[in-house]
C-alpha cells in the first residue's frame, strides 16, 4: 500500500517535472556554465585546471542542487495541494521522501550525467573519472536529502528562501570535502575507498533522518 502510493507520487512528480522542465534545465545549465567560468577566472593552465577540477565539479554540483529547492514543497503550499498530498494515507515523512527522490531524479541524476563532460573540459583524465562519478552518485542523493530536509523546515517561514542555503551549506560541507578528496586521491595514486565509504555512511544516515525532519516541517506548515 505504502509502496504503491509512493510510486504513484514519484510518478506524479516526474510528470510535473517533465511538463515544467525549466527547473531541471536551469539547474543543468547553471552547473555547466558555472564550471565553464573557472577556466576564464583561473587562466588557461591545463595543470592548474586538472588539479582543481574535482573541487570545481563538486562546488558547481552543490550550488546547482540548491536552485530548485525552494520550490520543492513551496508550490504545493501555495496552491493548496500540500493538504491533499498529506491526505493520501502516507505518513508526511514518506511524502517528503517521495518528493526528494523525484528531486534527485530530475536534478541530481542529470548533474551526474553532465559531470564527466565538464570534468574532461577541465582537463581531467578519463582514467581519473571513476572516483569522481562514484562520489557524485553517493553524494548527490545525500545533497537532495539534506536540501529536502531544509526545504521542509523553512516551509512557510518568512524569508525561507534566504534561510535555505544557510541551513544546507554547513550540513553539505562534509559531503563536499570527502567527495572532492576521493577524486583528488586518484590524482596522487592514493586509495579512495575510505572517502567513498564515508559518503555511503552519510547517505545511509540521511536516508531515514532527513525525511522525518522534512515530514515534520510539512505537517507544521500545513497546520
Amino acid at each position: 500500500m505504502i509502496g504503491s502510493a509512493m510510486t504513484a507520487l514519484i510518478g506524479r512528480e516526474m510528470r510535473l517535472a517533465l511538463r515544467h522542465g525549466a527547473d531541471t534545465l536551469a539547474a543543468l545549465l547553471f552547473f555547466l556554465l558555472c564550471g565553464s567560468l573557472f577556466p576564464l577566472a583561473l587562466g588557461p593552465s591545463p595543470e592548474l585546471l586538472r588539479r582543481m577540477a574535482p573541487g570545481i565539479v563538486w562546488v558547481c554540483a552543490l550550488l546547482a542542487t540548491l536552485l530548485p529547492l525552494d520550490r520543492l514543497f513551496g508550490s504545493e503550499l501555495e496552491d493548496g495541494s500540500l493538504d491533499q498530498l498529506l491526505l493520501l494515507g502516507l505518513p508526511p515523512s514518506f511524502v517528503a521522501l517521495a518528493k526528494i527522490i523525484a528531486h534527485w531524479l530530475t536534478t541530481g541524476l542529470p548533474l551526474l550525467l553532465a559531470a564527466a563532460p565538464l570534468a574532461i573540459m577541465l582537463d581531467m583524465k578519463p582514467s581519473d573519472l571513476a572516483p569522481l562519478l562514484i562520489g557524485l552518485a553517493l553524494g548527490t542523493p545525500t545533497l537532495s536529502l539534506i536540501g529536502g530536509m531544509a526545504a521542509g523546515i523553512v516551509l512557510g517561514a518568512r524569508r525561507g528562501g534566504v534561510l535555505l542555503p544557510l541551513l544546507v551549506l554547513p550540513l553539505a560541507t562534509p559531503i563536499l570535502i570527502f567527495g572532492a578528496a576521493a577524486a583528488y586521491a586518484v590524482q596522487f595514486n592514493l586509495g579512495y575507498g575510505v572517502e567513498l565509504d564515508l559518503l555511503g555512511a552519510f547517505l545511509a544516515l540521511a536516508m531515514p533522518l532527513c525525511p522525518l525532519a522534512a515530514g515534520s516541517g510539512l505537517r507544521a506548515a500545513a497546520g
